[in-house]
């Protein structure tokens, strides 16, 4: 398409994209009762059982509308995941070839239940980091938590988690576009294991090791599957390369390696043949 007709396109779905945003900050709008009341349940909880005294304190006067707001924006998001996503599919699919979109919605399918399933293990965890982190009020004393101090660390917790268990869906994606190989990804486990630990103890600012070990495992189990998926696929890409006649997508050619050029060696080792 013309450059004209991909911005009207690029309008037509962020237009929609924030049209399901707003239907979804509506809806988070009308639960933020008991979203709220689920967000402060484990803050309450874990001091009442140590004696203390906590409550999320409302600094201004404008505080709870502004935190109501965001909170309904937060829930929108990640109520209307699949549908943002679908409308970045809908956007790249005209420039794709039917095979490209096969993979397109494939991708769309799986990072919409991965976000929301990192979301959802960050939420699980919640309580956990909130009950450690109020093991240090003194017993009979009271802590006025700032409201929005609170519900930021939760949410930028929950969706933080939730992207990073679409990056896997992203290496894949960037491995069929053919800009990394799978052999990259595959050097790179050590640090990518590292930095999956360091980013789960980033985020999840408690001193036991028992958390960040549940936060990092998933990351780091869905970065191995990402792997392998990539390997599958190079491997398929070098099969058809080689039967086209074509260097494999490391350079090589097929008669540089035995494992994927038997015939050839068979014909040059068997005596009698021309």
């Amino acid at each position: 398409m013309p450059l004209r007709e991909h911005l009207v396109e690029l309008r037509k779905r962020l237009f929609l994209a924030a049209c399901g945003l707003v239907v979804g900050a509506v809806v988070g709008w009308l639960l933020f009762d008991p979203v709220f009341h689920a967000l402060q349940k484990p803050l309450l909880d874990a001091a009442s059982a140590r004696g203390a005294t906590a409550s999320v304190n409302f600094g201004g006067l404008a505080t709870a509308f502004d935190m109501r707001l965001k909170i309904s924006l937060f829930l929108g998001a990640i109520l209307t995941s699949p549908w943002w996503l679908f409308q970045f599919w809908a956007f790249v699919t005209p420039g794709l070839t039917r095979r490209e979109r096969g993979y397109a919605i494939g991708f769309v399918g799986a990072a919409a239940p991965l976000f929301l399933a990192g979301s959802y293990l960050a939420w699980t965890t919640m309580p956990t980091a909130v009950r450690v982190l109020t093991d240090f009020i003194p017993q009979e004393a009271t802590n006025l938590i700032d409201a929005q101090t609170y519900l930021s660390f939760v949410m930028r917790f929950v969706l933080a988690f939730g992207v990073a268990f679409v990056l896997p869906v992203v290496m894949v994606a960037v491995n069929m576009a053919g800009l990394v190989r799978a052999s990259t990804w595959a050097k790179g486990w050590r640090w990518a294991v590292l930095l999956a630990f360091v980013f789960a103890a980033v985020m999840t600012p408690t001193p036991d090791a028992i958390t960040m070990v549940v936060m990092a495992l998933p990351i780091c189990a869905l970065y191995f599957i990402a792997v392998g998926i990539c390997v599958l696929h190079d491997r398929r890409v070098n099969k058809a390369r080689v039967a086209a006649g074509l260097p494999r997508l490391d350079g090589t050619m097929a008669d540089e390696d035995d494992d994927e050029a038997p015939a050839a060696s068979a014909d040059a080792d068997e005596p009698g043949r021309a």
